[in-house]
């Protein structure tokens, strides 16, 4: 004996399954590890002893999330170097009694990726992350946890536009990068 369905279930299922088929069709991912172009492996992360050791891990995690096949600077073909950070804490906001109301946390980070032979790929360039939160003098021990936690969120999002910025890297790419600076090594 076969059951019929309810008509309002199959429209249920068939508006699932049409917003599953929209949504990969659209190269929609959920939230997570952005791709990383396989052309671009293997790849040395290099962080200068003034990068915090959080935003170097986040950058690290981001790239195990995205199967990149990280090795040290003597055996990758890439590398990626991460410079010059800086981080910076400003009152963005003043009360009526002449204290900050706000802060706003600033991150700084240089980047570049150069082949083994030291071409650059990606120029050194300058990625910044900020949030502004309110401060409370009345409950300092909690902002402080606040802050803490917010630049932590700041380091992540760092290592996010660090990975975006390689996404471009794909192999055609970084072989018509290489094929130009050839060129314009025999020119010279």
């Amino acid at each position: 004996m076969t059951r019929k369905m309810h008509p309002a279930r199959i429209a249920s299922v068939a508006g699932c399954s049409l917003l599953s088929l929209a949504l990969a069709g659209c190269g929609f991912q959920l939230r997570g590890a952005p791709p990383v172009p396989p052309g671009l492996q293997p790849l040395a992360v290099s962080c200068v002893e003034q990068i915090p050791a959080e935003l170097c891990d986040a950058v690290n995690k981001q790239l195990e999330l995205g199967e990149i096949d990280l090795r040290s600077p003597e055996k990758a073909d890439y590398l990626l170097r991460l410079r010059g950070f800086e981080q910076d804490r400003r009152a963005s906001a003043i009360t009526v009694q002449a204290s900050a109301a706000e802060y706003t946390l600033r991150q700084t980070v240089r980047m570049d990726v150069l082949t083994r032979d030291e071409l650059p790929l990606i120029a050194e360039t300058s990625l910044n992350s900020s949030e502004t939160y309110r401060y409370d003098d009345t409950n300092v021990l909690a902002k402080q946890r606040e802050e803490e936690e917010l630049r932590q969120q700041l380091y992540e999002r760092l290592a996010q536009q660090i990975i975006f910025r390689l996404a471009p890297l794909t192999e055609a790419r970084v072989t018509e990068l290489k094929k130009a600076a050839e060129e314009n090594e025999d020119a010279r």
